[in-house]
């Protein structure tokens, strides 16, 4: 699947993700005459995705890619959501 907002609803793009068996979950634009159908349901994890990746911005060398190779950007990446998810799954138990 592909989650994107409206800006990416096109017929172009659509055809050239279900050529390469990619699904698009794209809502469609106010103004199209046939909307195509989108998965609403899916497209609510588009939210806490990019609410994920705006607080792994949070971290300045993440966002300024201050390592030079992929093997230690990935491992501060690796990190960094560590760091985040780490608090809410400690006070559950």
């Amino acid at each position: 699947m592909l989650l994107a907002d409206k800006g990416y609803d096109g017929d172009f793009l659509r055809e050239e993700l279900l050529i390469h068996g990619i699904r698009p979950v794209i809502p469609p634009k106010a103004n199209r005459k046939n909307p195509p159908a989108c998965d609403f349901r899916a497209y609510k994890d588009r939210n806490r995705i990019e609410r994920m990746f705006n607080r792994i911005k949070q971290f300045r060398r993440i966002a300024t890619r201050y390592d030079k190779t992929r093997k230690s950007f990935s491992a501060f990446l690796a990190l960094a959501s560590a760091k985040i998810w780490l608090p809410y799954f400690v006070n559950r138990a």
